[in-house]
């Protein structure tokens, strides 16, 4: 496994981040537990959750099943960095949502009794919130550091001025602010390129890919579709409908480098400047056991200008519309 900065904080993290959105409402808590050893035997330190998963079974209950998994012990949670995120709203009662100072304290408070731990290593903002001032966000966050529950702070589908802004506010307050920002960003959904990673790179934080194989698009869909393993229905397959001559090109191209495509999916990333990780939310060990092939995988310049053949991407703004 290989190892790098959160952003410019000194935070060890592995190259991927280990999604778990899918425990509890798709993935049985023991296969989870079993995803989960496997992630850490395998290298992988970097999980990542949110209080607001769980599916069917409500907010908070995939944090729960994390919280039982590091309950088992064996150096669990020693060996985790922990990222959860606050922002949704888990109730219907008022401030039980969003990034006031209240529902920080309570949010905080309540995760940290569901994943059974006494901190969290990074604690992110799941979106930005237009109606609370950045003072109050600093000052609740500075408290939650003062207090040990907090390491670090991470957003999570910012814009780039939203970036801009909180780093801008967290130097006034002498603050660290923002060590990651975690967003959409994949061959096929490339528009992080034209403010977000400017702004990320230019402000110290590490870029966490969510949504790295677009619902499955860039993970051999095609061929799935044609071994009849897989049918498409609703937004996925009007998108692949859209794309897909391009899809069709970048699936004959991963098999003329000889490996699958969701594995040149998740290079590309780990090829891209400024991206820590991305996410792997496997549903199942061998989902997991997929994603660790992506190390194996070296791009060279030549297929990475291919791959920006079959789907261009985008200059920084403004050159990318204007000059």
């Amino acid at each position: 496994m290989e190892y790098t900065h959160l952003g410019r904080s000194g935070l060890s993290v592995s190259r991927l981040c280990l999604g778990t959105m899918n425990f509890g409402p798709l993935t049985p808590e023991p296969e989870a537990n079993s995803i989960m050893d496997s992630a850490l035997a395998s290298g992988i330190n970097y999980f990542d959750t949110a209080n607001v998963y769980g599916g069917e079974r409500g907010p908070g209950a995939t944090e729960s099943l994390v919280g039982r998994w590091f309950a088992r012990g064996g150096d669990r949670r020693e060996r985790t960095v922990l990222a959860t995120k606050l922002y949704g709203t888990t109730s219907d009662w008022p401030n039980n949502g969003r990034l006031s100072a209240l529902n920080i304290r309570r949010a905080l408070d309540a995760s940290l009794r569901r994943l059974q731990t006494d901190y969290i290593d990074i604690y992110q903002f799941h979106h930005i919130d237009r109606e609370t001032p950045w003072d109050e966000i600093w000052q609740a966050m500075e408290t939650a550091v003062a207090q040990g529950k907090i390491l670090y702070a991470g957003s999570s589908n910012f814009a780039g001025w939203h970036i801009a802004t909180a780093q801008a506010e967290a130097r006034r307050r002498n603050f660290t602010g923002l060590v990651s920002e975690q967003s959409i960003y994949n061959l096929l959904t490339r528009d992080l390129e034209l403010e977000v990673l400017p702004a990320a790179r230019a402000n110290g934080l590490g870029v966490i890919a969510w949504s790295p194989l677009q619902g499955g698009l860039l993970g051999g869909v095609l061929g799935k579709e044609r071994d009849g393993r897989r049918r498409l229905e609703g937004r996925s397959a009007e998108t692949l409908a859209a794309h897909r001559p391009a899809i069709q090109a970048f699936e004959d191209f991963a098999a003329d480098l000889g490996h699958k495509p969701g594995d040149v999916a998740l290079a590309w990333l780990l090829h891209q400047p400024g991206v820590t990780a991305p996410i792997i939310g496997p549903r199942t060990q061998a989902q997991l056991d997929d994603g660790l092939r992506a190390l194996d995988v070296t791009l060279d310049a030549a297929a990475l200008a291919r791959l920006d053949e079959i789907f261009p991407g985008h200059k920084p703004a403004p050159e990318d519309y204007a000059w």
